[in-house]
């Protein structure tokens, strides 16, 4: 069993910062990679951004030069800095994990329970 619990959510304001962390615990073998997603009120969930356990990254275009992703590989954990916040980017915020539980497992993926990001204008 793996469980992903996230934290840092809130209400902000426009121009306003948050960090987002989320923690993996459980059965871990290996992380290949851990990202966060969002979903806004009658929206799909969308990609925000991802990390790989190298430290590769990518990010949505809405995003890029405001959201940072980085990993701390020993804590098993994923943050996400949010600068300079609009109100578009207020949404459920959802933790991915890509996690291997042994070492003859299949890699499977892994969801938190999502925190909510409220940005007012």
């Amino acid at each position: 069993q793996v469980q992903l619990v996230e934290s840092g959510g809130g209400l902000v304001q426009a121009g306003g910062s948050l960090r987002l962390s989320c923690a993996a615990s459980g059965s871990i073998f290996s992380i290949n990679a851990m990202g966060w997603y969002r979903q806004a009120p009658g929206k799909q969930r969308e990609l925000v951004a991802h990390s790989t356990s190298g430290g590769s990254a990518n990010y949505a275009d809405s995003v890029k030069g405001r959201f940072t992703i980085s990993m701390d590989n020993a804590k098993n954990t994923v943050y996400l800095q949010m600068n300079s916040l609009k109100p578009e980017d207020t949404a459920v915020y959802y933790c991915n994990a890509r996690i291997r539980g042994r070492s003859w497992a299949r890699v499977s993926d892994y969801w938190g329970q999502g925190t909510q990001v409220t940005v007012s204008s």
